[in-house]
């Protein structure tokens, strides 16, 4: 069941450099009012591995671009949508080194049996995050 806890913002907000700032809002977003996230800018994102081109940072831009809040979408999926059909396993690769997990949401993607698959933070974190959007976006259609 979902936890009724409020979100607090920690002491200290105003020193904050202004990514932190959004990168805060956004994750507050994220748990406590999933559909302001749409409407708020995405943190940027300096990781060395979102710099270089490669198909991982390709697979990670399409991830967060292309599977929004609430759907789930298999390696084998998202190896097409990133442009290389036969990519599944450097999908998983991918995952793997997602240096902003939740944010690029890493979570969604799950096996094409409809499995969870691994994910770094542990399969019942994964569960949860899946379960949080699904009961969210829900509340949402109502």
């Amino acid at each position: 069941t979902e936890s009724s806890a409020t979100c607090e913002v920690c002491e200290g907000a105003e020193e904050m450099t202004e990514p932190l700032k959004q990168c805060m809002a956004w994750l507050h977003a994220y748990f406590c009012e999933p559909a302001r996230t749409a409407s708020l800018p995405m943190p940027a994102f300096h990781h060395p591995l979102l710099q270089r081109d490669s198909f991982t940072r390709q697979v990670l831009w399409t991830l967060l671009r292309d599977v929004k809040f609430g759907e789930a979408v298999s390696y084998k999926q998202l190896a097409d949508l990133a442009g290389n059909s036969r990519a599944a396993r450097a999908v998983g690769g991918a995952m793997r080194s997602n240096p902003i997990p939740i944010i690029i949401p890493c979570h969604r993607v799950i096996c094409s049996s409809g499995q969870t698959g691994n994910y770094g933070g542990g399969n019942l974190m994964k569960e949860w995050l899946l379960s949080h959007e699904k009961l969210q976006k829900e509340k949402l259609a109502y």
